[in-house]
């Protein structure tokens, strides 16, 4: 297993470690519940360095960008994000990531999933013709997520840019907590505000860093948070993990990300894409709330009151902001309707559910 420059932190602090794409994460520290609620209410840190980054750069880079990537980015202008996709050519997702503009037309960094680094690298590789300059800085760069309603407040000392303002999927570069060259994202996969912190580890930037955020959030509770509570914030808000909800065999159409799928410009299988949205989705990826006590897990079935199979649970588990067990899954798409009835089988019982729209808070 892989390490990050934060591992060592982790389990000094007595984290619950385990194996996530090939790295040595923590999973919780004072329990999934109670780092949900400290993000959800206040501030936590996640280490999310495992996640992958590419710089690609030179005249041709938007061209390669909007030729493998669903969303228009040639929307974006310096200092801007994009949420966007990878599609195959197969009618499925090789990956979701965000896009970043950090010179117009000339300069981006691709962020994308850790246990896809290798295959969207290879990817994009393979596409790439025109001779863009690739620069695959995943092992050297580190990532912080700090999220929630305090943690710009929290930070804002750490750094002489303004963060408190920082508009929602826009980005600044500066020192922060005397590291200089950091990069700071107005994003995050919790839907509590907050940002996340993207800097090299050289000279101990990343014990430097580290320390000096706990510090400024001590007196704030400001709390370290494992991948157990960042699965279930980014749940409640119904927010696609890649091989759960979305994967090689899923549409961006089938998932609800027609939103950033722009028709307006050429980009891998798009003929297929367009036909899928005119003829229409088979399966939708629904939410849904379990109205029995028990919680559907991935790859449990969805059945219709017969009995017959309509769907598959995508993510499952009990919210604890709401106090009830939600999910994702796919159903055919007469299913998907909000307030439609629907069944999961758990333990050998046909619990009773329903479509609910999303986010779930």
């Amino acid at each position: 297993m892989k390490n990050t420059p934060f591992t060592h932190k982790h389990i000094a602090l007595g984290a619950k470690m385990a194996e996530f794409a090939g790295y040595n994460m923590p999973i919780s520290y004072s329990g999934i519940n109670d780092e949900h609620a400290a993000v959800r209410n206040n501030a936590g840190v996640f280490d999310v360095s495992h996640m992958g980054e590419f710089i690609l750069k030179g005249e041709n880079a938007l061209d390669l960008i909007q030729r493998v990537t669903s969303n228009d980015a040639s929307k974006l202008t310096a200092g801007k994000i994009q949420y966007s996709c990878l599609p195959n050519d197969t009618g499925g997702i090789v990956d979701d990531l965000l896009v970043y503009c950090l010179e117009e037309n000339k300069a981006y960094m691709l962020v994308v999933n850790a246990s896809n680094i290798e295959k969207d690298w290879n990817w994009i590789v393979k596409h790439n013709d025109k001779d863009v300059e690739m620069h695959n800085i995943s092992d050297k760069t580190c990532l912080l997520a700090i999220q929630g309603p305090n943690a710009c407040k929290i930070l804002q000392q750490l750094t002489d840019k303004d963060i408190l303002n920082l508009t929602y999927y826009t980005f600044t570069k500066g020192t922060f907590a005397g590291v200089d060259n950091v990069l700071i994202s107005a994003t995050g996969y919790t839907g509590t505000g907050g940002v996340e912190i993207y800097f090299e580890d050289t000279a101990g930037a990343a014990d430097k860093v580290w320390d000096a955020i706990f510090e400024a959030g001590a007196t704030a509770g400001i709390k370290p948070i494992g991948l157990g509570a960042r699965d279930t914030l980014r749940l409640e808000k119904g927010f696609c993990l890649y091989g759960n909800d979305i994967d090689d065999t899923t549409s961006p159409l089938e998932a609800g990300l027609g939103w950033i799928t722009k028709f307006n410009k050429d980009f891998t299988n798009k003929a297929f894409f367009e036909k899928q949205k005119a003829k229409g989705v088979e399966k939708k990826l629904i939410g849904f709330e379990l109205l029995e006590r028990g919680i559907a897990r991935h790859d449990h079935e969805i059945k219709d009151f017969e009995g017959n199979i309509i769907g598959k649970v995508t993510s499952g588990t009990q919210s604890p902001t709401l106090g009830k067990p939600i999910g994702m899954g796919y159903v055919a798409t007469k299913y998907a309707a909000v307030d439609t009835e629907i069944y999961i089988p758990i333990r050998n019982t046909l619990l009773k559910a329903k479509v609910v729209k999303v986010p779930f808070v």
